[in-house]
């Protein structure tokens, strides 16, 4: 008996570990957030690959740990007050492994703020709006005649790329130092590529964010958290 028994998504996903952080994950820019995070923390964990098929986001297991059906979710055998914990929404994921473990969230009550917000600017806006963008330009959207809804999604995601060349006019990171606000917005300014759109919204016309981009990628960390898991299984 286990402190993981309780959650059902252990009988499809089981742990060799149950000792350690179990994260249930697929490597998009949603899903690394937690799997860098983790790996710039050094926190132990055993990673779960959670396909984005309907089988696997949708069955009784996973929704027993999130009702939202979307990766990423972990389970923390030693959460707070020592009793386990299941977490989904990779933001409040970010939140709770900072304050765990002290980490990538600043040093003082306005670092946090400082953090959060930028955290928040991501979670509410930058993923958003460049998911949509990248639904009318690489996947089902791209094939309705209307303009409108692309160039919708098109205009705003150069309006956030704006605002991010402009936060880091003179710093390296989004918050002053690297933080869990980095975590969340350099994965999916990564993701630009993969719908194609850098030329889209004018990457090339934003030279700190394609240099920040580039001192990211460049982490340890980030270069082994960005394939975990392994897309193929």
């Amino acid at each position: 008996m286990t402190a993981l028994d309780a959650f059902p998504i252990t009988k499809r996903w089981p742990a060799k570990d149950p000792s350690v952080l179990q994260l249930y994950s697929f490597p998009t820019p949603n899903g690394v957030k937690v799997s860098i995070a983790l790996e710039e923390m050094g926190l132990p964990y055993e990673a779960h690959r959670v396909t984005l098929a309907d089988a696997d986001v949708k069955s009784p297991e996973f929704l027993s740990l999130n009702p939202n059906n979307k990766i990423p979710a972990i389970i923390d055998p030693d959460g707070p007050d020592g009793a386990p914990i299941g977490l989904f929404e990779s933001g409040a994921i970010l939140l709770y492994l900072a304050e765990k473990t002290g980490k990538l969230i600043g040093k003082t009550a306005a670092d946090k703020a400082q953090v959060t917000q930028w955290l928040m600017f991501q979670m509410g806006g930058l993923g958003p709006m460049f998911g949509q963008m990248g639904f009318f330009v690489k996947f089902a959207g791209a094939e309705i005649e209307d303009p409108r809804p692309r160039e919708r999604y098109v205009n705003e995601a150069k309006r956030l790329l704006n605002v991010v060349e402009g936060q880091l006019d003179g710093q390296d990171w989004i918050a002053g130092d690297f933080s869990i606000a980095d975590i969340a917005i350099a994965p999916w300014l990564r993701g630009l590529d993969f719908y194609g759109a850098r030329e889209l919204v004018g990457w090339d016309d934003h030279p700190n964010t394609v240099a920040y981009l580039e001192r990211f990628l460049a982490r340890p960390a980030v270069e082994v958290g960005l394939n975990i898991p392994p897309r193929e299984g």
